[in-house]
């Protein structure tokens, strides 16, 4: 009986610590006050004291991965590209957008900074404030640290002979200066001219 007691015992010490992620150690006070005999408890904590130490690990590196930070920039990206549509363009394109060009921004978002390390790309963030009237600035994604954009994206509005006005989605990157226009993909609007950005 004395022998499941012990064993008993020894699982709810480890459970504990483990538990407590090594807060509540073998030879804390508390243990003192759950064993009826005392002698027994410093005994049988003392023999746990060389088979493990706490050590401090911080969480946030097993929480925060790469994908995390990727679900995080596409969140922030697609709700910038929201807001600038605004209430008279959203309910128009917004299905669009959400089925044919927002899937390939993920993938030009994915390509772009698989070259990153971890620390880099944790520093990553999307702008907020798109630009509205009928500037191009959907969003960049930017170094927090440097301030310095990583990836633009932008649309156009065009009007084409003969078609009407559609909506040009593209990017530049930091690679060339941002001086090249890589297009996403292109949703029509109609044959009359669309209304302002953020409207």
């Amino acid at each position: 009986m004395e022998d499941l007691k012990n064993g008993w015992h020894k699982l709810l010490v480890i459970a504990v610590a483990l538990a407590t992620f090594g807060a509540i150690s073998p030879n804390h006070v508390i243990w003192e006050h759950l064993l009826e005999d005392k002698g027994q408890a410093k005994a049988e904590s003392e023999n746990f004291t060389e088979a493990y130490e706490a050590v401090w690990t911080d969480p946030s590196e097993y929480w925060i991965t790469d994908e995390l930070v990727l679900e995080n920039l596409y969140q922030s990206a697609e709700q910038q590209a929201h807001i600038k549509f605004g209430s008279r363009i959203g309910p128009v394109i917004g299905p669009d957008f959400d089925r044919q060009i927002f899937p390939k921004m993920q993938e030009v978002i994915q390509e772009q900074l698989t070259f990153l390390d971890s620390e880099s790309l944790k520093r990553l963030a999307v702008s907020e404030n798109p630009s509205g009237n009928y500037s191009e600035k959907i969003f960049h994604i930017f170094d927090e640290e440097t301030g310095d954009d990583v990836i633009r994206f932008h649309v156009r509005t065009e009007k084409r002979p003969l078609e009407g006005y559609s909506f040009n989605f593209h990017y530049h990157t930091a690679e060339d200066g941002f001086q090249t226009h890589y297009t996403v993909g292109d949703i029509f609007w109609s044959k009359n001219t669309p209304p302002k950005w953020l409207s």
